[in-house]
């Protein structure tokens, strides 16, 4: 088997594994409050992230070398992760999927202010051709807008914003800071939430948040195997798959179907984001490949990060030689 196809199986297997940790956020998204799931969420995270503190060598210090864009980052993390959670409690998982598939298309468009980005104009056509296939998702008009769909937007946002922050100071803060800040935030702020929506949780509940933390870790390493193993450009649209997953889950857990204009605004907006990932794929198209170099799904700050992990191991396998 070459490189490439386990790169791609990897992959397919690491978004298989997200889709299960989103199914649990739904189902506990039923009841109980974004700001507990995510909470806890962090909380059954922290002595994971604890044993990558401890392995990190790098030399320096928790300070920010770019404290204002830290700052932004941050608050995009925070604010997608809440957001991200309560759109998955509300809406069809098909239909908050296809409306985070919009991200691709808005690191593009922010690479430009951000990044200095070039975009010419056939990656210009992809970016609406996407966006509008979100319309097609949200039909405004034809369908009642709720506070769901706000939110799987503000998500797409949030997290295209907080990606692409890291690809403009990630080459100077340490891994530590841009991994730790977000987390420290989430958890600060949920934690002054709870008083006002705490609900208690029985032991399964726990346990559910428990398999939640542990889902999420096992996606991220599973994912650097496809990095590891394959092309960016390759493992990249692997994200995709997502969608067939949320409909298999939707359909078994909570009588989901996706209707056609879901479907036909999904492949709108997915058909706009692998062209995007093939054109970066090109050298000579783009000098910063903003999507391509987002490693992982959206920004949601209460796991690991799989650009930072990556890197870490990168450098000690070349330490070890």
């Amino acid at each position: 088997m070459g490189h490439n196809a386990k790169g791609a199986i990897f992959a397919l297997l690491s978004f298989a594994v997200f889709s299960s940790h989103d199914v649990i956020v739904k189902l506990l998204g039923a009841s109980y409050s974004p700001f507990q799931i995510v909470f806890f969420s962090v909380l059954f995270s922290f002595p994971l992230v604890s044993l990558m503190l401890i392995r990190d060598t790098t030399p320096g210090h928790l300070r920010p070398i770019h404290p204002w864009w830290t700052a932004l980052r941050t608050v995009a993390a925070v604010i997608t992760g809440l957001c991200a959670f309560y759109a998955f409690s509300v809406l069809p998982l098909a239909q908050t999927y296809a409306i985070l598939f919009a991200q691709p298309l808005l690191i593009t468009v922010l690479a430009i202010p951000i990044l200095g980005e070039q975009v010419r104009l056939r990656r210009w056509i992809a970016v609406l051709v996407g966006l509008a296939g979100v319309l097609v998702v949200l039909r405004p008009g034809g369908t009642e807008l709720t506070l769901g769909h706000a939110a799987a937007l503000v998500a797409a946002v949030g997290g295209a914003l907080a990606s692409i922050v890291v690809r403009k100071i990630g080459h100077e803060e340490r891994s530590v800071v841009l991994l730790l800040y977000p987390m420290m935030t989430n958890f600060l702020l949920m934690a002054c939430a709870q008083p006002f929506v705490y609900q208690p949780m029985p032991l399964a509940h726990l346990a559910g948040v428990g398999l939640m933390a542990a889902l999420a870790l096992t996606g991220s390493f599973v994912l650097i195997s496809a990095y590891k193993a394959g092309e960016a450009v390759i493992v990249a649209p692997m994200q995709y798959s997502q969608l067939l997953w949320a409909t298999l889950y939707g359909a078994l857990f909570f009588d989901e179907w996706p209707d056609g204009m879901t479907l036909a605004g999904a492949v709108l907006i997915i058909g706009s984001g692998v062209y995007i990932v093939l054109r970066e794929g090109r050298g000579t198209v783009s000098e910063n490949r903003p999507v391509l170099r987002t490693r992982t799904r959206f920004e949601t700050g209460t796991t690991l990060r799989v650009g930072p992990l990556l890197r870490a191991m990168r450098r000690r396998e070349k330490s070890v030689e």
